[in-house]
Formats: structure tokens, C-alpha cells, sequence
């Protein structure tokens, strides 16, 4: 073989080598796992995740898994060789997660941020801050259901039997719902007694513990008339729907639910990760959210429009519904509620 074509077989190998150098060279996108429902997954990723590709930084991708308790399922499984590097899900969820040592202690890397977001976010978690807030209403067939309800106990009238969906453990609806009844019997939420006499009643009602794809495709197909729901979510489909799903925040009050976003625990992409969690939390990104889906801001720096932050846990009429839980305490409660749901609520559950 003569000398220049010796040259250029050599460059040729010395390319095929390199090659796969340079695709792992690449930084990988941010794995960022959370709800797989389409109001979810498609409204966050159309105006948070796919702004921040656009800007030709780092990347990230939605995983889409079920739930919170699927989530923490997902981080077990993987503990030895993690696959996310982003994880948004409930805040008690997210305690189990921290305790267990599937998420990481939120570090100097993440303390500019932090100092924007409201107090509650920031004290969300040892694990994660607090990314979004909701609180618990509960849904209605507006065409159906008149007057408007003003109370759970609208659920109770003898034309709903059998049209009414409670969410059971181990969803955390379960727990909050148990809270606002406990404190709306006794005044004080730990004191769950009245809050099961309460359940136990409602039970007969109840169609479903668990509706199946959700309870808006099921209250706008005629199936329920009452579902327990976060408000973000209702205050969605009620749009999409003209206005015939009804969003009710109960005269017995509410709770704040948090959503954190945490770091996984030997993230491969520990970089973008921390990256994208800086996005999340920033003024622009919360803004776009709330706007678009009705969740509360919380970055206090987000300018949310008057019209979207009245439907949102950040209105003062929602304020003041919401009853001070510590969900720190709820988890000491859990198991023992999930107990008492699963023997005196789900067990009297109409049939």
C-alpha cells in the first residue's frame, strides 16, 4: 500500500475509534421522572421542560410513571443503578424516599434558588423543595348536581348512591381528606374519630375508591356526580370542559399538598439534574405552569396573572380555607389511618 493511502486508512481507524468517544462525550439529558397522566406529563413538558430545551443548555426528558407511590416503587428498584436523575413527586412520598436514601440531601448547589420560594416550599423536605402547590376540592357533574354543593356532605343525598368516588389509600387524597374531616369535627386534625363516623356514612355512596382512567373522564361521561380531586387538575378539565365539570372547595376546608422536586441518589446525570431543578424552581418556569395548569407558584418572584393565581392554592379565598397540617405528622399517622380507611371506609364501600 503506498504511503498516502496508508495515511488515509489510518485516519479512517483512528475515526471509527473516536466515534464512540464522541457520542458519549455528549452531556446526557436530565431523566426527570413524574405523573404519566396526559394533563400532567403533556402540560409540563409543553411549557416547562421543552422551553428549557429550547434554550441550547442542558436537556431534559419527561419519564412518565403513575403515581407517587409508583414513583418511589421505580427509585427502590433502581437504587443500585439509578435511571433518573429528577424526581417531582408528593411530599410525603418524597420523606420516604429521603429517609430510605433514594434522593439527595439538597445541597450549597441549590441554596441561590431556594431563597426565592416560599417558606412552605422550602421547608418541603430534607430532600427536595417544594415545586408546586395544590389543595383538595372536590369535583362535580355541574349539569347534573344543582345547586352548586357547598359541602362533602352534599355527597351524602340518597340520588348519589353509587356516584360518588373517594380516593383510598395509598393515595395521599386519602389522608387529606381524612385531615379536613378530623378538623372539621374536632378541631383539631390528629383527632380522626369523627372524620371515620363521617367516611363510614359517605362509604354506602361510593362507586369506586380508585376511578379508573381518573374521575373528570368519569364525572363527564355520567358515571359520577362526586369526585375527591386536586385542584389544579379539576380546575383543568373544568375548562376543557365548557364549564360541566364543577370545582367545589369544601365549606369543612382544605389542605396544602406539595409537589418537591429532589435529585436522585447517584443520579448518572447529576449535572443537568441540578441544572434543570434550577430551571423548575425560577420564576419563569413557575409562571408558565400556574398559567397553564392552575398549580400555586412556589417561587415568590413569579409574576402569575390576577386570572390564573385566583384559581390557584395562591388565591386568598383558597387561603383561607387551608387547615395548617403538619405532613410531616400525617406520615406518623399514615399507617394507621390507611388501617382505619381499609377496614371501616373501603370495607362499607357500596357495592
Amino acid at each position: 500500500m503506498d504511503k498516502p493511502r496508508m495515511i488515509t486508512a489510518f485516519l479512517a481507524v483512528l475515526n471509527v475509534l473516536a466515534a464512540p468517544h464522541a457520542a458519549t462525550a455528549q452531556p446526557a439529558a436530565a431523566q426527570v421522572m413524574s405523573y404519566s397522566d396526559a394533563a400532567f406529563q403533556d402540560n409540563y413538558s409543553a411549557v416547562v421542560i421543552d422551553p428549557y430545551n429550547r434554550q441550547g443548555g442542558p436537556q431534559a426528558a419527561f419519564v412518565g410513571v403513575l403515581n407517587s407511590a409508583a414513583i418511589l416503587g421505580a427509585l427502590r428498584t433502581q437504587r443500585t443503578s439509578p435511571q433518573a436523575d429528577v424526581a417531582i413527586m408528593d411530599s410525603t412520598t418524597a420523606a420516604i424516599a429521603c429517609k430510605e436514601g433514594l434522593l439527595e440531601p439538597i445541597g450549597p448547589e441549590l441554596q441561590p434558588i431556594l431563597d426565592q420560594l416560599d417558606p412552605q416550599a422550602k421547608a418541603a423536605g430534607e430532600c427536595g423543595a417544594g415545586v408546586t402547590f395544590d389543595h383538595l376540592v372536590v369535583a362535580y357533574d355541574a349539569a347534573l348536581v344543582t345547586p352548586a354543593p357547598a359541602s362533602v356532605r352534599a355527597m351524602l343525598a340518597p340520588q348519589w348512591r353509587g356516584k360518588v368516588s373517594l380516593q383510598g389509600p395509598p393515595n395521599i387524597q386519602a389522608l387529606a381528606l381524612t385531615a379536613i374531616l378530623a378538623h372539621a369535627d374536632s378541631g383539631d386534625w390528629r383527632n380522626a374519630d369523627g372524620a371515620f363516623r363521617l367516611l363510614k356514612e359517605i362509604a354506602p355512596q361510593v362507586q369506586t375508591f380508585e376511578p379508573q382512567p381518573d374521575p373528570y373522564t368519569l364525572i363527564l361521561n355520567g358515571t359520577l356526580a362526586f369526585a375527591t380531586s386536586w385542584n389544579a387538575r379539576a380546575q383543568l378539565y373544568s375548562d376543557r370542559s365548557g364549564g360541566r365539570l364543577g370545582v367545589m372547595l369544601p365549606a369543612e376546608g382544605t389542605v396544602l399538598q406539595v409537589n418537591t422536586i429532589s435529585l436522585v441518589k447517584g443520579a448518572p446525570s447529576r449535572a443537568a439534574g441540578l441544572a434543570f431543578i434550577r430551571h423548575a424552581l425560577s420564576p419563569p418556569a413557575q409562571k408558565a405552569f400556574a398559567e397553564r395548569m392552575f398549580y400555586g407558584p412556589t417561587n415568590l418572584s413569579a409574576q402569575v396573572s390576577p386570572e390564573a393565581a385566583a384559581r390557584t392554592a395562591a388565591s386568598a379565598v383558597d387561603k383561607a380555607r387551608v387547615i395548617p397540617v403538619d405532613w410531616n405528622e400525617v406520615i406518623k399517622l399514615r399507617d394507621a389511618w390507611t388501617r382505619r380507611w381499609r377496614r371501616d371506609v373501603i370495607a362499607a364501600g357500596g357495592r
